[in-house]
């Protein structure tokens, strides 16, 4: 039998070996990704509620998951341009595109913004033109007293121009968009296609730095006409057709004299050399539209003819007289714009002249 000592020491070594023999429940790091061992216990859902449980903390940012963040279209919306055969491809690597690419992309500008641009420019000047002189004038100092006889001003003069440009869609396209600055009444197609831009009691901006007698803005009293025509061609027959018919209603409605129709070289000395040479200027005399002269039957002019101050009475600026006698001879010569006057272009001249 064993002794009580034996038992105890039996008895000690068994919770020794007890103790060695268990293991412990694997520690895990909150912020891993791995799964506890398979062996390992499921929480005690009958735990104290009163016990303190640590769980797994959730990450902190600011950066949304890439699912909920906003999808942002960088895609450059181009408008898809027409095909175009390969003379319009040439153009447009000249820096001209089609007549069909300018077509469509104006008829898109004057929906959104040229035509609702040009209705709120009118109400404006409409308003303008209908408040009272303003108050603050000091040459002013008594009350408003109206006058019931007025109407508005009216253009006494037609400026032609060529567009120097290679097509009228092209030119259209020019006058609608707003950084060119430039515009005219009328646009005449080489097709005979007149196009109306502007009304014609409004001022157009045309005519540039220029003066005719003592006029020095003529934007102010004029139409302009743009006829489409690159400056280095003949005009054609259907396009003079439409402008000759053209001209006809502005005379009539305006009471424009027939003196009254010329050109932009004609107020721009050499500054403007439109409409070109090639413009038919005898066609449009014979038809009312300014003078020529009989070529058949020139009179000579007499010995104390005074060129420049011929020059002066038809109305160019001679303040540079070279550069008027070369827009006189752009006018009537036309096959020779030299600053100097032959005896023939004097008798030109002073036949012309005869006329004012």
């Amino acid at each position: 039998m064993l002794s009580s000592k034996a038992l105890f020491r039996m008895a000690l070594l068994m919770v020794v070996l007890y103790a060695c023999g268990t293991s412990q429940p694997a520690r895990r790091n909150v912020l891993s990704h791995t799964s506890p061992p398979a062996n390992q216990k499921p929480p005690d859902n009958n735990r104290n509620p009163n016990q303190t449980t640590f769980t797994r903390p959730e990450q902190i940012t600011t950066r949304k998951p890439p699912e909920e963040r906003p999808v942002v279209n960088t895609k450059v919306e181009r408008r898809e341009e027409p095909e175009t055969d390969n003379t319009a491809a040439a153009n447009t690597s000249a820096g001209y595109r089609s007549p069909a690419f300018y077509r469509n992309i104006t008829d898109s500008i004057q929906r959104v913004a040229a035509k609702p641009s040009y209705y709120k420019i009118t109400e404006n000047l409409f308003k303008e033109m209908t408040v009272v002189p303003n108050p603050k004038n000091p040459a002013v100092n008594s009350q408003w007293y109206t006058t019931v006889n007025f109407d508005v001003r009216k253009p006494n003069f037609v400026i032609l121009h060529h567009t120097a440009q290679t097509s009228a869609e092209q030119t259209l396209f020019t006058f609608s968009i707003s950084r060119t600055s430039v515009s005219a009444h009328f646009v005449v197609g080489r097709d005979g296609v007149t196009y109306q831009m502007l009304n014609e009691y409004m001022r157009a901006w045309h005519a540039g730095k220029s003066k005719w007698g003592a006029i020095t803005d003529m934007n102010s009293c004029s139409i302009g006409i743009e006829i489409d025509n690159n400056g280095t061609e003949p005009f054609s027959d259907a396009q003079i057709s439409s402008l000759i018919k053209l001209l006809g209603y502005l005379k009539d409605k305006f009471g424009i004299p027939q003196a009254n129709f010329i050109g932009h070289s004609d107020i721009a000395p050499v500054r403007k050399n439109d409409p070109s040479k090639y413009f038919p200027w005898k066609r449009l005399a014979e038809a009312g539209f300014g003078y020529w002269y009989d070529s058949a039957n020139l009179a000579e002019p007499p010995a104390d003819f005074n060129a420049l101050l011929a020059l002066r009475v038809i109305g160019y600026d001679i303040t540079t007289p070279a550069s008027a006698i070369q827009s006189f001879k752009l006018h009537f010569i036309q096959n020779d714009s030299s600053p100097m006057l032959t005896d023939y272009d004097k008798k030109v001249l002073y036949n012309v002249y005869r006329k004012y």
